[in-house]
């Protein structure tokens, strides 16, 4: 059964939660990141992408950019900003975007369970950004942004969030992205105790649905505290890492598109015959967004078409194979566009399918990419079982919406 337990957080005051609130490190580019925090010296992104206080020309790895989180972090706390909770407590967050609603506990998990596999990952990770955050984590000495993770759904958590939301939030405001933003502070040593009991008793495995190189690199140096401390216990803080666990009926998994910046030297009529032993073809006169698993959108020379898999390709009992996603990669993409590891190769690039299908047609029609595939999102269930399975999904297999704010709690690991 996985550890999940309450901690002693560091978080803005009321008056300062919306201004401190910021999006994730890693959906952010630099530019867009400097942009949207240049009039807000509160916004946590001056922490989670420090190179936007720095000169522009810096690498984004360098050891200057860590030190400068770790001045932008205190300078948050010693100006008051910031401030630790008296004791250990969970908190409950609920967001809001349109009509859905998700409701997390945010605790501390563990990271021997992590390396035990009792936190499940569906996603490998890459040597840099791992490496990128574990720098980030041990110049700060802090976990400065949640893993989303998620668990299969039991009833008596809806009772536990029902008990909580009885009291008033701490936080109550709507961030910049139109995402309503709840938050509840649980002090009740019996209700801390019932929580502490449900991930115990009632929840055998825990999944990280986002922030895999966060969880990767928190379990690193947790790692490497554990082994050069030679009074290592288990219990230290660093053998717990920032998470916020959310059920799974409770989450949306939106689009994860790719576009493309060439042919790979065919000629249109040549990709097209090609293609048309993976998918059949038809054209459409407007945006074609997926609406079921087995279609996929492309656009193509300011065109939009409708790819519908061929039935063959489902034949297969690997979860993995099955996936749209997959297809696409082992298919079409690698075979046929010569995009071999789209983890590495610099003709790709994602789109998160919050930016919708005219961020596909931007990027195609200025040039900058020549094609784009609009995909139907993989399911939760599909993710779920594949991480039970111990498979990997295709990278950028999963978008989800909304995503958490970095600066809500930060986690010391002493």
């Amino acid at each position: 059964m996985p550890v999940f337990k309450p901690f002693q957080a560091y978080r803005p005051k009321r008056e300062f939660a919306h201004l401190v609130a910021s999006k994730p490190y890693d959906v952010l580019s630099t530019e867009e990141a400097r942009e949207e925090a240049k009039d807000n010296p509160l916004s946590f992104l001056h922490v989670g992408k420090s190179e936007i206080d720095l000169d522009p020309s810096i690498d984004i790895y360098d050891q200057r950019v860590y030190l400068k989180a770790k001045e932008n972090l205190w300078k948050l706390i010693n100006d008051g900003i910031l401030e630790k909770d008296p004791e250990p407590y969970y908190y409950l967050w609920l967001q809001s975007m349109g009509t859905r609603t998700q409701i997390g506990l945010v605790g501390c998990a563990s990271v021997e369970d992590y390396w035990k596999d009792i936190i499940k990952k569906h996603e490998k990770t890459r040597k840099d950004k791992e490496e990128d955050r574990a720098n980030h984590i041990r110049v700060t000495n802090a976990h400065t942004g949640p893993i989303f993770l998620t668990f299969r759904s039991d009833p008596d958590y809806e009772n536990i969030v029902s008990k909580v939301q009885k009291n008033e939030p701490i936080y109550d405001f709507i961030s910049e992205d139109n995402v309503h933003q709840k938050i509840w502070i649980i002090k009740d040593p019996i209700l801390i105790n019932e929580i502490r009991n449900f991930f115990e008793k009632s929840i055998d495995t825990l999944y990280v649905a986002d922030g895999h190189h966060r969880s990767a690199a928190a379990a690193i140096v947790g790692r490497e505290r554990a082994e050069n401390n030679p009074n290592h216990q288990g219990t230290e803080e660093y053998n717990f890492f920032l998470a916020v666990a959310f059920p799974e009926n409770h989450l949306h998994i939106l689009d994860y598109n790719r576009v493309i910046k060439d042919l790979n030297e065919l000629t249109k009529e040549e990709f097209f015959e090609k293609l048309g032993e993976v998918v059949e073809i038809s054209k459409s006169d407007t945006q074609f967004k997926p609406t079921k698993k087995g279609e996929i959108g492309m656009y193509l020379d300011g065109a939009w078409y409708k790819l519908e898999i061929k039935p063959r390709f489902y034949l297969i009992d690997d979860p993995v194979e099955k996936l749209d996603i997959s297809i696409l990669q082992n298919h079409i993409l690698a075979p046929i566009l010569g995009i071999d590891d789209p983890r590495t190769s610099k003709r790709i690039d994602f789109v998160g399918g919050i930016r919708g299908l005219s961020e596909l047609e931007k990027r195609v029609n200025s040039g900058e990419m020549r094609i784009a595939f609009a995909m139907y999102p993989t399911s939760i269930d599909e993710l779920l079982s594949i991480a039970d399975a111990g498979k990997i999904m295709p990278p950028k297999s999963t978008w989800f919406e909304p995503k958490l704010k970095d600066g809500l709690f930060v986690h010391f690991l002493d």
